[in-house]
C-alpha cells in the first residue's frame, strides 16, 4: 500500500466554516480514501505533494441535470440513442473539468445515465460519479409528455396504480432515484407551471415504493399548489420550486426536505432566449424570474434546506459553465452567504444524494474526491471559474 500527502494547503473539508491554513491530508492511492488529516508539519509519506498554500475544497456535485440534452443545439428533433449517449459522454467530461464530482441526472430518454452510470467503471472514461434517475414519471399531456412523446421519453402514468408499476419498472431497469413531474413547466407546450399535474395518491403511491428501497424521489415542482402535494406525499426534495410560500418552506426546513432551485435554467433564457427559442418558454421564463427569486430569497431566510443543481442540458445553460453561473446567481442574487453555498454544494449535496457516508466532506475513511483553486472562494464565489482548476477522483488527478 503506497500513500500520497498533499500539504501546505488553505482547506475547506465540508464541515467546518471556512479554510484551515497549513494543512495537510494524505491519501490511500489503492483505496483512494485519506487516511489522515491534520495542519502544520506534513507526516512522511511514499509521495508527498506540495499544494503551495492553494485552496482545496471537497468536490462539487450538481444534483440536477439533463446528460442527453444540448443547452446550444436548440431546434434538434428527435435524437437516437446513439447520440444522447454521445451527448452525454461529453456531457460528463465537461462536468468534471468544471469542478462536478458527483453529479444527478434527473430524467434521461432510453435510460441511458443509467448506462453510462454503469458503462463507467468498465470503460474508464472521465466522468463525475453519478445518480441516475433513468426516465421521468409524467402525466398525460404534462410536464414530459410532449405531443410527439415517445415511450423512451418518460413513463406516462395516470392512476396510483398505474404509477407503482411504472416505479418498479424504473428500478427495475436501475434508477437510483424517481423523478416526478409535479407541475407543468416552462419547457413544456401545453401547460403551465402553476399547473398540478398528479394527485396526493399518485405521488404518495411513488414515495413509498422508492422509500422501500431506499431510493429517493426528486419532484419537479414549480407552482404553490403542487409544491404542497409532492410535500404532503412526501418526497426528498423540490427541484426548481418557483412558487414557494413560506408555510412550505417552513415545513420543508423541518422536514428537511432540500430544495434545488435550479436558478440559471430561468435566468438563461430571459438573457439569451429572445428570438431563439419558442416564444412561449420566453414568455414563462419572463413572467415568473422575478416572483421566483423573490421566493428563493425567502427560503433562505426562512432556513431551508438548499443543494445545488442547475438543470444544465435546458436553453442556454451548459454542462461547462452553467454551474458556475448558478453559484454566482445564488450569491449575488439570491443573498445565500458564500459559505453556506459551499455547504449545499458539498456536504448538503452528498446527504440529498445519499452518499455522505463516503464523500461531501474531506475526513478520514471518506473518498479523496476534491478541487484545489488559486483562489478563496469566501472572497469572490466567481473564483471557482478559474479554467485550469485541479480536479481528483479518489485521489487521482483527473484533469
Amino acid at each position: 500500500m503506497t500513500q500520497t500527502t498533499y500539504f501546505n494547503a488553505q482547506l475547506f473539508d465540508g464541515l467546518h466554516d471556512g479554510f484551515t491554513a497549513n494543512s495537510w491530508f494524505t491519501v490511500d492511492d489503492e483505496s483512494g480514501k485519506l487516511t489522515a488529516t491534520g495542519t502544520g508539519d506534513a507526516p512522511a509519506s511514499d509521495q508527498q505533494v506540495d499544494l503551495h498554500d492553494q485552496y482545496v475544497t471537497p468536490g462539487f456535485m450538481n444534483c440536477h441535470v439533463h446528460l442527453g440534452s444540448n443547452a446550444h443545439q436548440l431546434a434538434a428533433g428527435k435524437r437516437s440513442e446513439t447520440e444522447v449517449t454521445l451527448l452525454g459522454l461529453q456531457n460528463l467530461q465537461d462536468l468534471l473539468k468544471s469542478g462536478v464530482t458527483y453529479v444527478r441526472n434527473l430524467s434521461s430518454h432510453y435510460d441511458v445515465d443509467i448506462k453510462l452510470r454503469d458503462a463507467q467503471p468498465v470503460y474508464g472514461f472521465k466522468a463525475p460519479h453519478v445518480v441516475a434517475s433513468g426516465r421521468a414519471m409524467s402525466a398525460t399531456g404534462g410536464h414530459g409528455d410532449s405531443p410527439d412523446h415517445t415511450e423512451d421519453e418518460s413513463y406516462v402514468v395516470d392512476s396510483p396504480d398505474e404509477m407503482r408499476h411504472a416505479v418498479r419498472l424504473g428500478f427495475k431497469h436501475g434508477a437510483d432515484v424517481i423523478k416526478l413531474m409535479a407541475t407543468g413547466g416552462v419547457m413544456s407546450v401545453a401547460d403551465s407551471p402553476l399547473d398540478a399535474e398528479f394527485t396526493l395518491e399518485e405521488m404518495a403511491v411513488a414515495t413509498r415504493e422508492a422509500h422501500a428501497r431506499r431510493g429517493k424521489v426528486a419532484a419537479h415542482a414549480q407552482g404553490t399548489e403542487g409544491i404542497g402535494l409532492a410535500l404532503k406525499a412526501g418526497v426528498d426534495s423540490i427541484e426548481h420550486g418557483i412558487f414557494l410560500d413560506e408555510a412550505e418552506a417552513e415545513y420543508m426546513k423541518e422536514h428537511k426536505v432540500y430544495l434545488v432551485p435550479t436558478l440559471n435554467a430561468v435566468q438563461g433564457i430571459v438573457d439569451y432566449g429572445q428570438g431563439q427559442i419558442p416564444d412561449y418558454m420566453v414568455k414563462k421564463a419572463s413572467d415568473f424570474a422575478q416572483a421566483f427569486f423573490k421566493n428563493m430569497k425567502m427560503a433562505v431566510k426562512a432556513g431551508v434546506p438548499f443543494a445545488t443543481g442547475t438543470d444544465a442540458g435546458t436553453p442556454f445553460n451548459d454542462f461547462e459553465t452553467g454551474y458556475f453561473d448558478e453559484l454566482n446567481l445564488l450569491v449575488n442574487k439570491v443573498g445565500m452567504p458564500v459559505q453556506q453555498v459551499l455547504y449545499a454544494a458539498t456536504k448538503n449535496a452528498a446527504d440529498l444524494l445519499g452518499v455522505a457516508d463516503e464523500y461531501g466532506s474531506l475526513q478520514t475513511g471518506k473518498y479523496a474526491d476534491f478541487l484545489v483553486l488559486k483562489g478563496n472562494l469566501l472572497e469572490d464565489v466567481n473564483n471557482f471559474r478559474q479554467a485550469d482548476k485541479q480536479v481528483y477522483l479518489h485521489g487521482q488527478r483527473m484533469f
